[in-house]
């Protein structure tokens, strides 16, 4: 083969490995942007991750509570690793009836000497029973913002569907607080004490 032949087979062979990165750098962009709704949607109908749903509204009318049965709730707390705050729940664990409405309350403080805006982000296990715990009033449907020093104590009204599967006993509801302030827009109301 000539010189030039092996030249052009050179760059022919040189374009098809430049087109083939370039298709994968495009497949793995695409990937990368449909990943995020495709998992919110598998966890949604698998209730893997624990994902808790948002606000729902309990209509007492027309509440039916399962008073055969109780299921033991417990609550559990962490903070990110960026997040100073001290945040516990008041109470550990509760029995609760299917049906029932209940609140429990959680308390913050802002030990730091700056203003602080958190998110409490949820999750509930055994994972697949997540879709059955339904809140009415979370402080983690709306961020908290803590001058230096202030404390607050955060309520959490739900009920457990009393479609819950008959062989869960126990679920536990755990919230990992987060550091949000410098991704903060807006003017936002300081929480009540």
């Amino acid at each position: 083969m000539s010189e030039n032949g092996q030249q052009r087979k050179s760059f022919s062979d040189n374009a098809k490995l430049v087109a083939k990165l370039v298709l994968a750098v495009v497949a793995m962009f695409g990937f990368g942007f449909a990943l995020v709704p495709i998992y919110d949607v598998f966890c949604k109908v698998t209730g893997l991750n624990g994902k808790t749903g948002g606000r729902v509204v309990y209509e007492a009318a027309a509440a039916d509570v399962d008073l055969s049965r109780t299921v033991t709730l417990q609550f559990v707390t962490m903070n990110n690793i960026n997040m100073n705050w001290v945040f516990h729940p008041e109470q550990n664990q509760i029995e609760v009836h299917p049906g029932e409405l209940n609140e429990v309350k959680f308390y913050a403080k802002n030990p730091s000497s700056v203003r602080m805006v958190a998110q409490a982000v949820p999750s509930v296990a055994p994972s697949g029973s997540a879709s059955f715990l339904h809140k009415t009033e979370c402080f983690c449907f709306t961020q908290q913002v803590l001058e230096a020093g202030q404390e607050i104590e955060m309520p959490v009204r739900f009920f457990v569907d009393k479609a819950l599967p008959k062989d869960v006993h126990k679920m536990t509801l755990s919230y990992t607080l987060f550091d949000v302030t410098e991704n903060f827009v807006g003017t936002p109301k300081l929480s009540a004490n």
